[in-house]
């Protein structure tokens, strides 16, 4: 079967960047969230069409392998298409290219379709699922999002922090990237400079809204000092909101 794929060109401002120059973490994973959310219009399946059905969709796991991050002023070009279903997950996959057709990045995402009154996990159509075959040889990730271990006890902790009205989406959730923005805020300015992401993989386990108060636990692999786990929390009671996993790599002088 043939993938129905929408490819966006994306110019690299000033305001997507970090202090390193390159794309921020949460820049590309709001080109991602960007283009998903048109093509999910384009194929029938957007949030208006969802509300019609008292439904909407919730994004559960997303893993990204990244080969480099543009810079400032490049300009690349970012492909997406469905993959089908598993089990109860609609899959979604990425890839990034340059100008001149180096991929950077490819990722991965697994949605959920979520009944707004009862919260409860709505099975996909028979029109998602048909979608499971093989895209083809280089064009997908070589595995779907998974399952990942929280930061262990023990690791460092933020200072609690309020959820603010610039974190939230139009369902008045804390926005998926918020998170990303917050765990790399949680690194030191010289690190960044010095390092860039190998990959990123992100769990969402529950919601946040405006005024909840929030911190972040990271623990660092004993076995790789490139592997950080993260943990986004509620203080009371410490249930988790999200796990994020980055492995960086050193920037060769």
């Amino acid at each position: 079967m043939e993938y129905p794929k929408l490819e966006k060109e994306y110019h690299v401002h000033v305001y997507d960047t970090g202090p390193d120059g390159r794309l921020s973490l949460y820049s590309l994973f709001n080109y991602f969230q960007d283009i998903a959310s048109d093509h999910a219009v384009l194929l029938g399946y957007g949030r208006d069409e969802l509300l019609k059905q008292n439904h909407f969709w919730v994004l559960s796991r997303i893993y990204a392998e990244i080969d480099n991050l543009p810079e400032w002023e490049e300009t690349i070009r970012l492909t997406s298409w469905p993959r089908g279903t598993d089990k109860l997950f609609a899959i979604r996959d990425f890839e990034m290219r340059s100008a001149g057709g180096q991929r950077l990045a490819r990722a991965t995402s697994s949605w959920l379709i979520i009944d707004r009154d009862s919260k409860r996990i709505q099975r996909p159509d028979n029109n998602l699922t048909r979608l499971n075959s093989d895209p083809g040889e280089g064009n997908g990730i070589l595995r779907n999002a998974g399952k990942i271990e929280a930061a262990l006890p023990g690791g460092k902790t933020t200072q609690p922090f309020k959820v603010k009205i610039s974190d939230l989406d139009v369902n008045h959730h804390t926005n998926n990237t918020s998170y990303l923005r917050w765990v790399s805020d949680t690194y030191d300015l010289d690190f960044i400079l010095r390092n860039i992401p190998e990959s990123v993989e992100i769990n969402y386990l529950s919601e946040s809204r405006f005024d909840d108060t929030v911190e972040i636990l990271t623990s660092v692999s004993d076995e790789d000092a490139g592997l950080f786990s993260h943990s986004a929390l509620r203080p009371a009671g410490s249930s988790e909101l999200c796990r994020v996993r980055i492995h960086w790599k050193r920037i060769l002088s």
